[in-house]
Parts: structure tokens; C-alpha cells; sequence
């Protein structure tokens, strides 16, 4: 699998993640958010894909799961956030397809609590 992307085919694994984080882009996960029919990205999505990043990048390549995400985005939103919004962001689920649009390699955690 790979996605055609400004006239480039970007390498994916088996299930859509990119093979080489360093072809991601902001508009490259835009590109992948339409693919998986996540819709348009708001700065929900992009606070709980940067959070992704951020853990991934600068915390020994941590892959959160559903409650630390929950927790995160609580504490950064300032109210107490749910799993139901965590679902209407990412519906196939916030650690793994947030995740995959924020261009991180494949969790193999079953993620959830």
C-alpha cells in the first residue's frame, strides 16, 4: 500500500502507516485523515496528533494509549473530556488511527485501558 501524494507514492505498511516518518507533513495528514474518512482536521485533532508526535518523538517512542490520550486532552483542554469525543475525532480508534495520520509507525498495543 502507498499514497499517491504530490506527485509522489509515499510508502506505507500493509495497513497505511508510513514506512519513513520523515515523509510526513501537515498536509500529508490531511491527505491520510480524508483517506480514512476522518474528514476535515480541526485543532482537536491536531492537538491529540501532536500530542502523538510529541510523545513519540521526545519520549523514547512512547505510543500513548486511550486513557493517557483522554488524560492529556483533558488537562490541555481544560474540562474533562470523554472516550465518546476521543471516538468522534478518530472513530477507528484515537491511539492507533490518530497515530496513522499523524505518520508515526504502527502501535501494536490493543490499546484501550
Amino acid at each position: 500500500m502507498s499514497y499517491e501524494f504530490e506527485g509522489k507514492t509515499i510508502a506505507t505498511n500493509d495497513h497505511g502507516y508510513l514506512e519513513d516518518h520523515n515523509d510526513w507533513s501537515e498536509a500529508l495528514a490531511r491527505h491520510i485523515a480524508n483517506e480514512e474518512e476522518v474528514g476535515e482536521l480541526t485543532e482537536l485533532h491536531w492537538d491529540i496528533i501532536n500530542y502523538l508526535r510529541d510523545e513519540y518523538f521526545n519520549n523514547n517512542g512512547s505510543q500513548p494509549n486511550e486513557r493517557s490520550i483522554i488524560k492529556a486532552m483533558s488537562d490541555k483542554w481544560g474540562r474533562k473530556t470523554s472516550s465518546k469525543e476521543m471516538y468522534e475525532l478518530f472513530p477507528l480508534m484515537p491511539s492507533k488511527q490518530g497515530g496513522k495520520v499523524a505518520g508515526l509507525p504502527e502501535s501494536r498495543r490493543k490499546g484501550g485501558y
